[in-house]
């Protein structure tokens, strides 16, 4: 994977259209508080520690987060 803005894409959540989908990234230069990076499509950010985002991943394989999907 290539390195866009010193953001390396991790996975694109959606993928099937040109419409911006929302991406996962690692931002290698960024503290280790914001390291994970997510995007929307409209432009936005969150960014997180790996720890942070390795227990939003627990949650969702437990299905804790389920009830957003049907949102």
């Amino acid at each position: 994977m290539t390195e866009m803005n010193g953001l390396e894409p991790v996975a694109t959540f959606c993928g099937n259209c040109d419409c911006g989908c929302p991406q996962l990234f690692v931002d290698a230069a960024a503290p280790a508080e914001r390291r994970v990076v997510l995007t929307d499509d409209f432009g936005q950010r969150i960014q997180m520690s790996a720890d942070q985002f390795a227990s939003l991943l627990e949650e969702a394989k437990a299905g804790r987060l389920d009830v957003a999907a049907k949102s």
